[in-house]
Order: C-alpha cells, then sequence, then structure tokens
C-alpha cells in the first residue's frame, strides 16, 4: 500500500508535465536571440531578443571576460518583472528585450574581446531550459588617447616628453589629466592579524568611485578577504553611472581578512578601482598590486568560538581552509548534538519505544541498531546526493531544502499523523500502509527500524546543530566522494547513541525492563507524533496559506476515517480490504497535489517593519544601512527550523536583546527563508553558511561577525558592542 501511495503522488506531480508538447518549444537559440556590441572601449553591451511566450531569469544571467578585456564590478542589468517561481522562488524575469552592460579595461592593443554569458530562461507552457552558455566575440572601437593607462602615454599626448611645449609643467599648472599613478595613490598595510588597512589618496580635482573598487588576494591559500568598510562618501550625479557614491580626498578602508591560525607571512593584494578628473577625463579601470606583511595569528585573533567564545570574522576562508579530517570529526559531533535537538525529539520517541520493548537477546538488539544506521546513512547519502546534485544544476538552495516544497511540508505532517494514530491504536497491521507505522512501535524485524532511521534524518535535516555547519560547509564546497564522506558522518554520529546502546552491554544493561508500562508509553509518545503534524501544518500555512491548511485537515481527516476503516474490515473478505485501501490512498493524494498547486501568499514587501520591529531582509536595504554607518543585525530563520524558533524564543525575542539593540543603535533585520529566495541563499553563502539559523552582526567599525548556531545572550550583547569577549 505504501508502495502504491508513493506512486500515485509522483504520478499526479507528472500530469502536468505530460500534457506539454516539448515539439512545440523554440530551439533556446531562437527564443533567446544573444547578440553584443561595444559602444566605447570600456563598455561592452549584450543585448537579448526574447520571443513571445518565454523569458529569462535576472539571477541566472552572468558575463564573464574570457580574452582581450578585463570586467571590474557586476554586469549592470534592468529591473525586471517580479515573479513567484516554483523552483527559485521570488525573482525578477524579462521578456520582450534584455540589455546587460559590463564595464571594464580592453587588454593593451586588444582589437575584439571574448566573452562567456551564461542565462536560463522559460516557456509560458510550463517548461525550463537548463542553463545555457554562449561563446561571444566583440569588435572593440580603439580607446580614446585620453584615456590610456601609463604615464608616458599621457606625457606623450599632452605635450610633456622631453623638448615637448609643455615640458617641465606640472599636470595641476596645466589643468591636464595627470598620470593615473599620480592621480590616485594607493596604500596597503596590516591592521593586524585579520584586518588590511587600505588607504586611497585622489589628488585635488580628482574623484574616486566607491562601487567600482573590487580586491581579491593573489596565491594566498588559506585567506577569504570580507566585504570594505567604506566610509561614508558624497553623493554624486555622474554622467557615466548615474547616482553615485565618490570620495574627492583621502579615504581609509578597513578589510577583513579571514584566516587559519598560523605565523607571519606576506600577501601580495591587488586592488582595481577607477575615477575621474573633476569636469576632466575619467580613467579605465585600473588595477594596482602591493605587498602586505601580515603578523602571526593566534586563537584569540581569528575565528572560532564554540559556546561561550569569541564569534568570528566572516566570510570563511576559503574550502581548503578546513582539513578533511577535522570536517568529518565536525561531522561526527554534528551528528551526535543533532540528537539532542527539539526537531528528532518525535522519532526519538519512536526509537525510545523500540529500545524499551528489546527484551530479545543482545544478538536481536544489535541487528536493530544495525538497521537503524543503515536507515540513517541511506537517507543522509540520499539527501546530501540530491542537495549536491541541485546546487551543481544551479539551484538556489541549502541544508533543509526539501522543507521549502510545500508538497513535502504535506506529505511528511501525513506520516506523522499517520504514526501518531498507529501508537495511539487506531490502527495496527493489515495493510502495508497500516504496517508501516506498525513497524516502527513493534519487533516486527529490520524493514521498521530502517524506516524509522530514514525519518528520523528527513525529520532531523531542518536543524542545524553546533559544529554541522561548519561541516555541511566543507561539505557543499569538497568534491563529491569527499562530501559524502561528510554526510555519512552526519548520520554515524546521529545514530551513535543507539549503536552504543546495543554493542555495550553496560550501557544496556541500564534499560528497564519490557512490562504493561509500555503500552502506556507508547500512547503518551503518540502526542509528540501529533505535535509536530500540528507544527508543519502552521509551516504549510506560511508557505501557501489558510488554503492550504485546510486542504491538509481534509486530507488527514481522510486519511484517519481510511486507516480506522481498514483496521475494522481487516479480517474480512481481501477484495473489500483491498478496495478501502486503494480509495484511502486516491482520497489523501488529491489534497496534496491542491495544495503543490496553490501560489505562495503575498509576502508584503512594502511594509518597512514586522511586527517584532525587525526590517524584512533584502541586499538593496542592507546596503543602504551599511552605507550610513549603522550596526545591522541580520537574523537569517525559517518557520521549518525548530532550532531557530528555539533561539528566538530564549533570545532574540526578549526586553534584554531589545535592550542590546538599543545601546548598540543597531537595526534588526530578518530574513525568512522559509521558501526559496536566492537572495537569502546568497547571504548565506557569502558568510559559509548552507542552511539556518544564521546570525551576523556587521559592524561599521568592527567588520563582519558570525555567532554560533546556538545562542546566548552575552554572546550577542559581546557581537553588538563590537566583538568583545
Amino acid at each position: 500500500m505504501t508502495r502504491l501511495f508513493l506512486a500515485l503522488l509522483l504520478g499526479a506531480a507528472a500530469l502536468p508535465a505530460l500534457a506539454i508538447d516539448e515539439s512545440d518549444l523554440l530551439p533556446i537559440e531562437e527564443a533567446f536571440a544573444l547578440s553584443a556590441s561595444a559602444p566605447s572601449a570600456d563598455r561592452v553591451e549584450f543585448r537579448w531578443a526574447i520571443a513571445d511566450g518565454y523569458y529569462l531569469y535576472r539571477h541566472r544571467t552572468r558575463v564573464q571576460a574570457e580574452d582581450g578585456f578585463a570586467i571590474v564590478g557586476e554586469p549592470a542589468l534592468p529591473d525586471g518583472v517580479r515573479h513567484v517561481d516554483e523552483f527559485f522562488g521570488e525573482v525578477e524575469t524579462y521578456r520582450g528585450t534584455l540589455v546587460a552592460t559590463v564595464a571594464g579595461t580592453p587588454a593593451a592593443g586588444a582589437r575584439s574581446a571574448r566573452f562567456r554569458v551564461s542565462y536560463q530562461g522559460c516557456a509560458d507552457i510550463g517548461i525550463c531550459y537548463p542553463p545555457h552558455t554562449e561563446t561571444v566575440e566583440v569588435a572593440l572601437p580603439a580607446a580614446p588617447a585620453a584615456a590610456v593607462d601609463g604615464r608616458a602615454a599621457l606625457d606623450a599626448v599632452f605635450g610633456r616628453a622631453a623638448g615637448g611645449p609643455l615640458a617641465g609643467l606640472d599636470g595641476d599648472a596645466a589643468d591636464l589629466p595627470m598620470a593615473p599613478e599620480r592621480a590616485f595613490r594607493f596604500e596597503a598595510i596590516a591592521g593586524g592579524a585579520d584586518t588590511l588597512l587600505l588607504r586611497f589618496t585622489p589628488a585635488p580635482g580628482y574623484y574616486l568611485y566607491r562601487d567600482r573598487a573590487a580586491f581579491r588576494l593573489i596565491d594566498a591559500e588559506g585567506l577569504a578577504l570580507g566585504a570594505p568598510a567604506w566610509p561614508e562618501g558624497s553623493a554624486h550625479r555622474d554622467e557615466y553611472f548615474g547616482d553615485v557614491v565618490v570620495y574627492f580626498d583621502e579615504v581609509e578602508v578597513a578589510l577583513p581578512l579571514a584566516r587559519e591560525i598560523g605565523p607571519a607571512r606576506t600577501v601580495r593584494l591587488e586592488a582595481t578601482f577607477q575615477g575621474c578628473q573633476t569636469d576632466g577625463i575619467c580613467y579605465p579601470p585600473m588595477t594596482r598590486t602591493v605587498e602586505v606583511a601580515l603578523p602571526a595569528a593566534d586563537s584569540a585573533s581569528v575565528a572560532g568560538a564554540a559556546d561561550g567564545g569569541p564569534v568570528r570574522e566572516t566570510p570563511p576562508p576559503a574550502r581548503a581552509a578546513m582539513p578533511w579530517w577535522a570536517a568529518l570529526l565536525f561531522a561526527l559531533g554534528g551528528g551526535l548534538i543533532l540528537n539532542l535537538m527539539p526537531c528528532v525529539l518525535p522519532v526519538l520517541s519512536l526509537k525510545a519505544i523500540s529500545l524499551a520493548q528489546s527484551g530479545q537477546g543482545r544478538g536481536a538488539a544489535r541487528a536493530r541498531a544495525l538497521w537503524y544506521t543503515a536507515g540513517v546513512l541511506v537517507a543522509f547519502a540520499a539527501l546530501g546526493a540530491v542537495a549536491l546534485a541541485l546546487r551543481e544544476a544551479g539551484m538556489a538552495l541549502g541544508w533543509g531544502f526539501q522543507l521549502q516544497q510545500p508538497l513535502v511540508v504535506a506529505a511528511l505532517a501525513y506520516v506523522m499523523f499517520a504514526l501518531g494514530l498507529s501508537l495511539s491504536g487506531v490502527f495496527s497491521v493489515g495493510t502495508r500502509l497500516a504496517g508501516v507505522g506498525d513497524a516502527l512501535t513493534r519487533r516486527t524485524g529490520p524493514a521498521g527500524d530502517f524506516f524509522t532511521g530514514v525519518l528520523a534524518v528527513v525529520v532531523a535535516s531542518p536543524c542545524t546543530a553546533p559544529f554541522m555547519g561548519a561541516a555541511l560547509t566543507f561539505a557543499f564546497a569538497a568534491p563529491p566522494a569527499l562530501a559524502m564522506l561528510v554526510f555519512l558522518a552526519l548520520g554515524l554520529g546521529l545514530a551513535l547513541p543507539f549503536l552504543l546502546i546495543a554493542f555495550v552491554p553496560a550501557l544496556a544493561a541500564h534499560l528497564p525492563r519490557p512490562g504493561p508500562w509500555m503500552e502506556t508509553l507508547k500512547q503518551v509518545m503518540a502526542f509528540p507524533l501529533y505535535a509536530t503534524a500540528a507544527w508543519l501544518a502552521w509551516v504549510l500555512t506560511s508557505q501557501r496559506g489558510a488554503d492550504a491548511t485546510a486542504w491538509l485537515l481534509a486530507g488527514a481527516l481522510l486519511l484517519a476515517f481510511g486507516l480506522w476503516l481498514a483496521e475494522r474490515l481487516r479480517h474480512r473478505e481481501r477484495p473489500v480490504l483491498r478496495t478501502a485501501a486503494l480509495l484511502i490512498a486516491l482520497a489523501a493524494a488529491w489534497p496534496l497535489w491542491r495544495v503543490h498547486g496553490l501560489p505562495a501568499p503575498e509576502r508584503g514587501l512594502a511594509q518597512p517593519t514586522r511586527a517584532d520591529g525587525a526590517i524584512p531582509y533584502s541586499a538593496s536595504a542592507l546596503e543602504a544601512l551599511r552605507r550610513d554607518g549603522r550596526t545591522v543585525f541580520v537574523n537569517m530563520t525559517a518557520d521549518w527550523c525548530m532550532t531557530c524558533k528555539a533561539n528566538e524564543r530564549r533570545v532574540l525575542d526578549t526586553a534584554a536583546f531589545r535592550a542590546a539593540l538599543a545601546r548598540a543603535g543597531a537595526v534588526y533585520m530578518v530574513g525568512d527563508w522559509t521558501n526559496v529566495d536566492p537572495e537569502i541563499t546568497a547571504f548565506l553563502e557569502a558568510h559559509g553558511a548552507v542552511g539556518v539559523p544564521l546570525y551576523v552582526v556587521l559592524h561599521p567599525e568592527h567588520g563582519d561577525r558570525v555567532l554560533p548556531t546556538v545562542l546566548t545572550q552575552s554572546q550577542v550583547e559581546a557581537a553588538l558592542a563590537g566583538g568583545a569577549p
């Protein structure tokens, strides 16, 4: 019956796709006809002619220079039309025409440039193309003589060469452009083990763009740069870039540096920036490389704190920053701690009943523990493989991604509700669907223990325990084979307590003896399962509104009635039983499909604050606050994240937290990842996280600070005050 139930669900999910004729689709090159041109030597435009009935995703549009051109910054894209997408959540799309502009510097003497352009789009008939990449060759016009980088070239143009009419005159005296090295001085020193201090000095009559700067480290393994902390600049209306922020005077910028504990070393920093002469020429982007001597880094100056320790700077180092063996140890410890998280409680109650009933001898107990472990490992491996494959395909997702799908949430609510009915005695054995629940509570062999392990992983996956976040971050960046080892280590940690009880006689001796009390325990343990089903219904309301909850309750009512009826008919003629079981599956599957088809409710994007005074997260709002020099406490959460809700109840929803915000003059910003949200996913990735919860304090003077997964009030207050222990 279980197989039939799942087959009906999958078949229903496939019906819309089967109704679509893919032969109606245009080839991708015709649906999204791409052309490119260079209006000037430092600007290239890419134009898509989008056929009627087709649209492009903004966040899936990328341009990379392959030869003959160095891009500075990100491609300039117009605002798209907001669209709630089944796969990517809330996105922006383009129809008709899209023009993307990139700015940069042509290679010396280059007459053409080659670019790698990636994009993805869909047809209105319900089919999306896979990500597509084209290589585009663009002819470049000659650069204006006054914009050529280099002192000798400028001197030649303006007559400063020996014997020329302006020989011996300073650029200011002649009111002509200076050489770039004189117009814009750049220096960098170490501001400590984890900070670089940058200084830009525009000459009088020149200004520097804030948002045309980029920085990278050259051959610096184990190091990573954070976001530069620019001071407040001057608003300026620019004929090239519109409304921008510029600096007319010397400016100092703190650049956070994430690194491992280690000795002193010298690093090479490459800075690319752009500026202009007031009422004169604008220089092309210029690149300077400097060497910086870093002092030794000890445990007090780099990331790391566990509970009660100092918070760590972000973003974290590159993937090589953590050795593979450390990632496996972190995964094992995180899986072990996962047993203490509230999301795992319902399944642990099932396992507690199993242990209480295990008066079968040591061999049988070991077999049951091994089958449970096998279920946990298989489920972790499958979940990890799906997550890695979808991320590789370009999906914006992270750990716990499956609960961002309403169909999964509704189906899991059914499972928890049905298991609760089984423990309450509404049904037992008789149909295959009933047998699954009964196998979890009776001594019926390996199938029930294996399924309990699978269910433990499904329910536990939204939680992120201490140590687990670092291990998952490593796994999502590691090669597939090593990533799978990390997922298996997580599973081994989750199953470890039951393995120890089964294989260590001293621990097993402390278990209570079987007796009549077990029936009462079994019935009591049904209520955590009912509570989990109710919580999942609340999550579904957040994802798809009250109509989804109504469909879920109707389906649960039909499921309960059908299971009860199947139990009543269990000893009668088999055809009646089979017909009743089939009707149960059909009746329960239809509400699930209705839930899947409901649109996401509007999230009130125009509302400036939430009921608790927090500002809803958006990348543009956060950037505006940072430009204003504000301290921001960012809370990335989700309704299905039990760890998030526990932290909010104990720390973030308290008067003490609000008082700490007020003392620091900080803004509280909350990102809701209950549904798929590419902007939030990008923030998580930028701070080395693959799921929620994530807590980051962005301080204008002390950089970004990431707090531990399990919060304490003292950690929050220390981070808001600037990171003091």
